[in-house]
């Protein structure tokens, strides 16, 4: 199902491309890629979400079509992004859903904008980079030294170690292409902020109702990092997926998308739903 490409302009003049579906007046989800991804990575998801649910998946600055500046890729900009994102579409409060990189953003959103998050999805999620092995190690071996044009072979290799099981091949092309489309200055700022990032001693400051998927045979996000992050946030809950790895709603997309609409319905109430809209 083809799904159109819209964009939003910030003050800035910054533009961020973005695809929505479902209910105009439904509870508002809003999904944050990960790493060099973009919207598209969430194509299906989409397709499997009920249509009671304001889906808008928006790819990040620096991602996919939107524009992508030559600095500033920390959490707390791409979260700055999203505030004055939600704005331009009217949407005053939302599900925010972020995917590994995509749950830091997730995270500093929540922190920063609490009265806007309605409720908090963390898929493939991270306390923190700072540390982490298998990132550290794709830094000083592949990203430190990255340059235009970026080789897809370690495109192709990337996206392949984040998967436990095979994909669509469509699905996996179009992930590997939009990959390419990043900038090598991108892909060092991103990576660069991440690593130097920790938000660990902030996360119990979270308020919002928080729902983590994971998939345990994650290469990334080990199962104690899942753990800790539960029980730092006051209200969240832990689902593991059986057989999946870093990416969960690529490889059980129907899955997910029960999990995360039962969730959203669980924190917007029928009768709410009209009122989240600005």
């Amino acid at each position: 199902m083809f799904m159109e490409s819209k964009t939003a302009v910030l003050a800035s003049g910054l533009e961020l491309a973005y695809a929505e579906q479902g209910d105009p007046s439904g509870v508002p989800l809003v999904l944050l890629h990960g790493y060099t991804d973009s919207w598209r990575s969430f194509e299906p998801l989409l397709h499997a979400l009920p249509k009671w649910i304001r889906a808008v998946a928006v790819s990040q600055r620096g991602h996919g079509d939107s524009h992508k500046p030559r600095s500033r890729y920390d959490t707390s900009l791409f979260a700055a992004d999203l505030a004055e994102f939600m704005e331009r579409i009217k949407i005053r409060r939302a599900v925010v859903a972020g995917h590994s990189m995509g749950s830091l953003v997730a995270q500093r959103f929540a922190l920063d904008q609490p009265q806007r998050t309605l409720g908090l999805v963390l898929l493939g999620a991270f306390k923190t980079l700072k540390g982490n092995a298998a990132a550290t190690a794709l830094w000083h071996d592949a990203v430190a030294t990255l340059e235009d044009p970026v080789n897809s072979r370690l495109v192709r290799e990337f996206q392949q170690s984040t998967l436990a099981r095979p994909v669509p091949s469509d699905f996996f092309e179009t992930i590997v292409a939009e990959s390419l489309r990043v900038p090598a200055h991108v892909w060092r700022s991103a990576f660069r902020s991440l690593l130097r990032e920790d938000m660990g001693s902030e996360v119990g400051k979270i308020s919002a109702p928080t729902l983590i998927l994971w998939g345990d045979r994650d290469g990334f996000c080990s199962l104690q990092e899942q753990e800790a992050l539960a029980a730092a946030i006051p209200d969240a809950s832990l689902i593991a997926y059986a057989g999946a790895g870093h990416s969960p709603h690529w490889e059980e997309p129907d899955k997910a998308a029960a999990d995360i609409s039962a969730f959203a319905g669980s924190v917007a109430a029928p009768t709410a739903r009209a009122r989240l809209i600005a």
